[in-house]
Formats: C-alpha cells, sequence, structure tokens
C-alpha cells in the first residue's frame, strides 16, 4: 500500500500540486547520501551543496557566507534578497561585520515576503509577528553604526513590493550583484511562491517572467509549517496570505546563499522529501525551489536531510 494507491476519493485529493509526479518523487526519496549528491546536468557548475553537522555549525558557516559576500564587495554596490529563516544566521552576519569593522553602507536589501491579507495590506512593522520587525531585531539593530542605511532597506509592503523590479533593475545596470538567500519551504517554495501558483501561467517561462504576488494564497502545508517553526504551534496566529518575490526576481541572482535546516531531533524532520525534491527533480514551475540548482551558489544543509528517508516510528 502506498500514498498513490489511497489518495483517490480521500481528503487528499487535488490538495498537491497537480504537476507533481509523486512515482518520481519516491524514487528520489530512496537515493543513497551519494546519489542525491551527484551534480546533474542542470545545475550550475558553480553550485554546491555544502553539509552541517549540526546546527551550530550550519548558523555559523551561512552567516560567514553572507558576511564575506559583503566583505568583498569591497565598498562597490550589492543587493541582497533576504528571507525571515532561517534566522540564527542573522547574529552571525553581525559578528563577522563587526569583528571586521565592515561597513553596510553599500548593502541594499530586499526583503522577499511578509505576511499579508488577501489584498496584500500587511502588519505593522512595528508588530512583533511581522518579518520587517523580525528583520530589524536579530540584523539591522544589532549592527549598530555599521548597519544598513533605513533609505536602503526594503520590506514587501503592498506599497513597495512593486517598486522592487525597478530597484534591482537600477542596481544591476549599476554594477550591484544581485545575492538570493534563501530558505526551502516544506512545500518547495522559495519565498512564499508556491508551487500550485503554477497552473496560472502557460508556460514555464511565463512563470520565470513573473516578479510579485500581492495578498498570495499560502498552501495548507505552508501555514503548518509556520505554525510548527515560528509560532510554536499556534496556526490560527498564522496568515493564510502574504506578499513575495517571485521567480521573474530571485532567478535574476547572480550568486544564491541557501540554508535547509529542517531536522527536529529524535529522528523527526519535515524537509528531507523538499530538499532532495530540489537537487534532484529537475525544473519545473511545478517545484520553485527545483530552479535553485541553476543558479551559481552554496546550499547549507543538515547532514541528517540528506540520509535516506527510511520509515520509522518516534
Amino acid at each position: 500500500m502506498n500514498f498513490l494507491s489511497t489518495v483517490k476519493g480521500s481528503a487528499l485529493e487535488g490538495f498537491y500540486p497537480k504537476g507533481w509526479d509523486f512515482e518520481k518523487i519516491e524514487r528520489i526519496c530512496t537515493f543513497s547520501t551519494q546519489e542525491l549528491l551527484q551534480p546533474e546536468p542542470w545545475w550550475h557548475k558553480n553550485f554546491l551543496p555544502v553539509s552541517c553537522r549540526s546546527l551550530a555549525d550550519f548558523e555559523v558557516m551561512l552567516g560567514y557566507e553572507i558576511a564575506q559576500k559583503i566583505e568583498l564587495a569591497g565598498g562597490k554596490k550589492i543587493a541582497f534578497i533576504l528571507p525571515v529563516g532561517p534566522m540564527g544566521m542573522y547574529r552571525w552576519i553581525v559578528y563577522f561585520l563587526r569583528k571586521k569593522n565592515v561597513s553596510c553602507k553599500n548593502v541594499f536589501t530586499f526583503n522577499m515576503d511578509e505576511w499579508a491579507d488577501g489584498e496584500g495590506n500587511t502588519l505593522d512593522g512595528e508588530e512583533r509577528g511581522s518579518f520587517r520587525y523580525a528583520m530589524e531585531e536579530a540584523f539591522f539593530h544589532p549592527l549598530g553604526e555599521l548597519t544598513v542605511p533605513p533609505t536602503q532597506r526594503n520590506f514587501a509592503t503592498k506599497e513597495n513590493l512593486p517598486a522592487y523590479p525597478s530597484k534591482i533593475e537600477a542596481l544591476k545596470r549599476e554594477g550591484a550583484e544581485l545575492v538570493l538567500v534563501y530558505g526551502i519551504g516544506r512545500m518547495c517554495h522559495i519565498a512564499f511562491w508556491e508551487p500550485t501558483f503554477a497552473q496560472d501561467y502557460a508556460t514555464d517561462d511565463d512563470w520565470m517572467r513573473a516578479n510579485y504576488r500581492l495578498g498570495a494564497k499560502l498552501h495548507p502545508l505552508t501555514v503548518e509549517q509556520n505554525a510548527l517553526t515560528s509560532f510554536k504551534s499556534r496556526t490560527g496566529l498564522v496568515p493564510c496570505c502574504a506578499n513575495t518575490v517571485g521567480p521573474g526576481l530571485f532567478l535574476q541572482a547572480d550568486y544564491a546563499i541557501g540554508g535547509a535546516d529542517g531536522y527536529l531531533g529524535r529522528g523527526m524532520q519535515w524537509q528531507g522529501m523538499s530538499f532532495r525534491m530540489t537537487l534532484k527533480y529537475s525544473p519545473t514551475r511545478w517545484i520553485t525551489s527545483s530552479y535553485i540548482p541553476t543558479l551559481p551558489g552554496r546550499l547549507f544543509y543538515l547532514n541528517e536531510l540528506s540520509m535516506p528517508l527510511d520509515p520509522e516510528c518516534n
């Protein structure tokens, strides 16, 4: 008995994106670690998965990679599309930049998403649950005098998100490098760009030109992922919509720095299948993160996520 033999007529029928090939996904889930990490023809020659032995190592390594990008910019303009999660990296970015006295006056940041209602209206930036609040507390304020100038910080509000494409285009024309920093969602989203959005586009090329969405409807598993990781299981606090950048923006990145840390301990995890689909499915608009290996950069992951996904009771 398996998923495919039981889904028809169940509450899960139509729940997953229609473009998902579950027979292919199941094969990917059985790959050995060696098979999983073997480069594929669609991987960029400078794309590299990087293993981390512990969450502490993961946060330091991810933070160092981002801080080094800022330092190596040498005062030239550099732009980052930034997530709120993974979050542990931010204190290490701050640590390394302050240790070397590296200013962020040349840095421009674009938060990739923000909680919203169906019309794209967002939380006040002072509210504890907002992504803007999280960024100010974890990154901008701790940097002190070295921080990113307030006028160079961009948040995904209803008013500002539509201006992202022109702002990023202007920075790239001036020679700025665009760096994508990302996590991989349970539904293989990047930012909050859900695979279910694929049905709204006739082709992958049409999908790849989409820059953003206001009040995007989140998949139920995305809501539950955030209930577990950010809201201490309180599903009722998680908004069902968000503003988000799209592939038209994040796939412009000159370099991408990613993190996969969804291991919960005691053999439990939520990210192993998503991590494997990202690396091995091959690019399709039905799996947003499947385009990540086509970009140059590093994807840091906890070792447990690369292990065979054998079922066990915990």
